[in-house]
């Protein structure tokens, strides 16, 4: 795994050598949305994750691919590397910093690497063998979520109330209400800073397996949990939940399936 997660963060500064020339300046968009929506996506975007199939490709010819713009491309070997080159595109669009790149590898089984790196800062969160460690430059320091077990102490985070349908958002609110703190337009950085111990519950909807298959292992290995709104594995994304304490989870997840706490 070491190799591995070496490798996803080389992978991530090759996506960087593509996306921060294009941060803060004029750049090419386009609206992906086919019902009416807004789902931009940046040349920054496409040219980070065509820059990472190619190292992909050159080192590892056999393991498959799984990226937010350019589709699956299946391997010959059970491992396959799953990206979104910039979660957080309305975020990095906008000149925000709530955004980074997103790199997994699964092993056909389980997600075996997590990375997610912000160039603008230089920060990396990274996970591998039940380890998940912070990085800037030389510095190293290992992430460790931090203790809230009751709801009403708890930070709460979520991207955008607009990613609810109308009964998600009321089951969200049930949460929020509770909670000590909520915050808006956090993206994939709400869950690295649940494992650094800044935040205590992260809350999304209508994600996809790239939106989320970096951050499980980061968000776990730090001592936290990550879930479907159910309880189940999240790998696929939909409905999400992050806990940074294992005991709020249960809390949390009644909430949302309609306990009124």
């Amino acid at each position: 795994m070491r190799e591995f997660i070496e490798f996803a963060v080389h992978l991530a500064d090759l996506a960087s050598e593509q996306i921060l020339p294009r941060f803060r300046v004029a750049i090419g968009m386009e609206n992906k949305s086919k019902d009416g929506g807004y789902d931009p996506v940046t040349v920054a975007d496409r040219e980070a994750e065509a820059a990472i199939r190619r190292e992909i490709r050159r080192v590892y010819p056999d393991h498959g691919i799984l990226g937010e713009e350019h589709g699956l491309d299946a391997g010959a070997s059970s491992y396959t590397w799953v990206i979104d080159p910039i979660d957080g595109t309305r975020s990095f669009i906008l000149g925000l910093m709530h955004w980074a790149t997103l790199i997994a590898l699964h092993d056909g089984e389980r997600i075996v690497v997590g990375v997610a790196h912000q160039p603008y800062v230089g920060e990396s969160f990274c996970a591998a063998n039940g380890v998940a460690e912070w990085r800037r430059g030389n510095d190293r320091r290992t992430l460790a979520t931090r203790r809230c077990a009751a709801v009403a102490d708890a930070v709460v985070a979520c991207t955008d109330p607009k990613m609810f349908e109308p009964a998600e958002r009321a089951a969200f609110d049930r949460v929020a209400d509770r909670a000590r703190l909520t915050r808006w337009g956090g993206d994939c950085y709400a869950d690295c800073l649940l494992a650094t111990g800044r935040i205590d519950v992260v809350i999304e909807a209508s994600l996809e397996a790239y939106d989320v298959q970096a951050l499980i292992p980061i968000v776990e290995a730090a001592g936290g949990v990550m879930t479907g709104w159910t309880g189940a594995p999240c790998d696929e994304g939909g409905t999400v939940i992050a806990c940074g304490d294992r005991a709020l989870h249960p809390k949390v997840l009644a909430l949302l399936a309609g306990s009124p706490g």
